[in-house]
């Protein structure tokens, strides 16, 4: 992410939490460095603040793009990630073919092969934000 950030001309600010009492400090920090937007990484604590990440970025107007729907739900302007669903389908078809006789070691380890790009316009419109047409015809799901 920070090869991108310095190709693209932009800073980057990385804060590191490793539970959810460190989001007080976090969320001062990003305000004294004026930041922006937010990217969250995946991670159970990012997970178990989503709502508190949400809440900070609407009251804020900041972008922010997360990387589990579950944060959509929260109040989030974006997210892009593995679909669970499709994740859970696949993990389905493993169970299968260990209950047929296959053994767990020889089967292959598998990366996500399947994104979901979603948009907020509620919580674009929370913050000003203006989403391009362009960019909401690549998305698979808005929220209106």
């Amino acid at each position: 992410m920070a090869a991108v950030a310095r190709s693209l001309g932009l800073r980057l600010h990385a804060l590191e939490v490793s539970r959810t009492n460190d989001f007080d400090m976090a969320f001062t920090a990003i305000r004294k460095e004026q930041v922006n937007a937010i990217v969250t990484l995946p991670d159970p604590v990012t997970n178990a603040a989503a709502g508190s990440i949400a809440e900070f970025a609407a009251k804020n107007r900041l972008s922010a793009i997360y990387h589990r729907i579950e944060s959509i739900d929260a109040g989030g302007l974006m997210s892009y990630g593995p679909s669970y669903n499709d994740l859970f389908r696949r993990a389905a078809v493993y169970v299968d073919k260990i209950l047929k006789g296959a053994k767990p070691a020889d089967l292959p380890v598998e990366q996500p092969t399947k994104f979901e790009f979603i948009i907020n316009l509620k919580a674009a419109k929370q913050i000003g934000l203006t989403i391009p047409p362009n960019i909401l015809a690549r998305a698979d799901k808005v929220i209106r």
